[in-house]
């Protein structure tokens, strides 16, 4: 249960999570400044680990994701002190409050979702705001009404929570994200990257500074997003490996497996998009041997005319290259295979 109380009024903000994690976390501050229609100048919150890193008697580091949230509003986090709940004692006595207001209200009736859940704890802290103080006039909800006008605007753009990763840019000049992938200036082939990961973008960043962003893709995997302007004019002078290269590697395991290569470069808008998979296609050889390799990359042609490096993967890995197919028992009269012919069915051996 998350709380969130203004130190005047004492106005709060409640909501239930299935977790105390990142996302959650983050996602309680965003609800929470939406609720209040304003930022408070400073946050105090305790010392949990999705919150604050590390806590000394020389500094504290705080969570990169909460420090980055806290910018994006304006605001400072400075965490309430270990053991000394005085520093937020607004809070905790709503927490006191709210826990017999609310929870006790709700602590026999049942749930099927989150959802419903803060529907029911929504409904009783609206009625909980608004209840007239008992040792003097008005309530929280009408001295949130003066409050409120100290409060910081809320920055025109909600903060998304991010991810950060380190990836590697490869010499086809495209990082790998969550099984899909983004060009980057082709300056930086071979070098390590932060990716900045949120619920719609993917920003790279290099020695601190972005040097470009993408929107995020969804749906199958292995898909590319490439802008031009990160294409080197000429790729041979960039990139040792080419297409010829790939073509002439695999010619010395067989000529499928030569088919299957031309494939992967001819089915990309862009021939160097296609390097990936042909690199992990003929590495395969180095694991199950170049004839397994030539004899899965036959089978999968005879499945489909565009087999993919999974299906091959799947037949070495099962062991359908090494299965021979038997003949058929009967012999084939029609040219399409279907007919079992009249002797199949004359039953001369006696048998039913």
């Amino acid at each position: 249960m998350f709380v969130a109380a203004l130190p005047y009024s004492g106005y709060a903000y409640v909501e239930a999570f299935l977790s105390q994690n990142q996302e959650c976390w983050i996602a309680a501050h965003v609800n929470a400044y939406r609720f209040f229609g304003g930022v408070t100048r400073i946050l105090v919150p305790d010392n949990l680990k999705t919150g604050v890193e590390k806590v000394t008697k020389g500094e504290t580091v705080i969570n990169k994701t909460y420090q980055e949230m806290a910018e994006h509003y304006g605001t400072a986090v400075i965490p309430c002190r270990v053991g000394a709940p005085k520093d937020k004692a607004t809070v905790e006595g709503s927490v006191g409050i709210i826990s017999t207001w609310i929870l006790a209200a709700l602590r026999n009736q049942q749930f099927l979702s989150l959802r419903e859940l803060n529907f029911a704890i929504r409904e009783k802290l609206t009625t909980f705001l608004e209840k007239p103080f008992q040792k003097k006039e008005g309530s929280r909800a009408t001295l949130f009404a003066e409050e409120k006008s100290f409060l910081l605007p809320l920055p025109a753009n909600q903060f998304e929570l991010a991810v950060w990763k380190i990836a590697m840019v490869q010499y086809n000049y495209h990082i790998s994200v969550e099984d899909q992938n983004y060009s980057v200036p082709f300056e930086y082939i071979k070098q390590k990257v932060d990716v900045r990961v949120t619920k719609n973008v993917i920003e790279v960043f290099f020695e601190g500074n972005r040097i470009c962003s993408h929107p995020r893709l969804y749906g199958r995997n292995n898909q590319y997003s490439t802008i031009e302007a990160h294409m080197p004019p000429d790729h041979q002078k960039y990139v040792t490996w080419n297409g010829d290269r790939f073509k002439n590697w695999a010619a010395k395991i067989g000529e499928n497996t030569v088919s299957v290569v031309r494939l992967f470069l001819e089915g990309h808008k862009v021939e160097q998009q296609g390097y990936k998979a042909c690199m992990a296609l003929l590495k395969l050889a180095d694991k199950y041997s170049v004839g397994r390799l030539e004899t899965a990359c036959a089978k999968a042609l005879s499945y489909t005319g565009r087999p993919s490096l999974k299906s091959i993967q799947a037949i070495l890995k099962s062991g359908q290259d090494k299965i021979q197919e038997a003949p058929p028992a009967y012999p084939s009269l029609s040219k399409y295979g279907l007919t079992r012919g009249a002797d199949y069915y004359s039953r001369r051996d006696g048998k039913c």
